[in-house]
């Protein structure tokens, strides 16, 4: 038997799509808009392994939604897989976004997971996924299940779109570094859910077995311009 802890490296892009409003209370520590909490959240792995199996190029998604806020609890979760992903790359993924794998409550996973009391069954699909974090647009088809689409805010007094984003140095165990937009989801399926122009943001989840990685974000990249 292998006691070993296991070791893992999770670097995706990720797109989250929340039913808040553009102030989403997950990120400010303040009450969700409407009292209760649904969120969707869909990412490529840009690097990453586990206990020595590469994961990188697989893309993920995690559905999650609460009759109330996310501390008051009995939420219920649903994992998506790459249905490209080999039985060893599964395994590995879904212990890592179920949470299982890193010290407690050191990433948004396990965070969330602690308010879940109902886990779907893992599904293994297909996930058609482009995405430009730095442009804040996204696009999500996984037939069947999930439905998405992201673009940034606009200002409405001169119709340009809007760069805003966020920086967490410290408090945060989702990310260092996010830009803001607006998307709209449908999900059908274990889980159902649907909401249109509400929170999303574009990060780069960077976590390993201690939890998230703090160093700085490539989306940052602008600053150096």
């Amino acid at each position: 038997m292998n006691d070993m802890p296991d070791q893992f490296l999770f670097k995706s892009d990720t797109y989250e799509n929340c039913n808040c409003e553009i102030n989403c209370g997950c990120q400010f520590s303040l009450p969700s808009t409407h009292g209760f909490c649904q969120s969707a959240m869909i990412g490529e792995v840009v690097t990453g392994h586990f206990n020595g199996v590469p994961l990188s190029n697989l893309r993920w998604a995690a559905i999650y939604k609460w009759p109330g806020e996310v501390h008051e609890g009995h939420g219920k979760r649903q994992i998506i897989i790459d249905e490209r992903a080999e039985a060893n790359q599964r395994r590995g993924l879904e212990k890592i976004i179920s949470g299982n794998s890193c010290e407690p409550q050191s990433n948004i996973f396990s965070v969330f997971a602690t308010f879940c009391s109902e886990f779907a069954p893992t599904l293994l699909l297909p996930i058609n996924f482009t995405s430009n974090l730095d442009a804040r647009t996204a696009q999500v088809e996984v037939p069947g299940v999930l439905s998405s689409r992201a673009a940034p805010k606009v200002n409405e007094f001169t119709g340009e779109p809007l760069h805003v984003a966020i920086a967490r140095p410290t408090g945060s165990v989702e990310y260092t570094y996010a830009e803001l937009g607006l998307g709209s989801t449908t999900v059908t399926g274990d889980i159902e859910m649907a909401y249109v122009d509400s929170w999303a943001h574009f990060c780069v989840h960077h976590f390993d077995q201690d939890g998230l990685v703090r160093e700085r974000s490539r989306l940052t990249a602008w600053l150096d311009a």
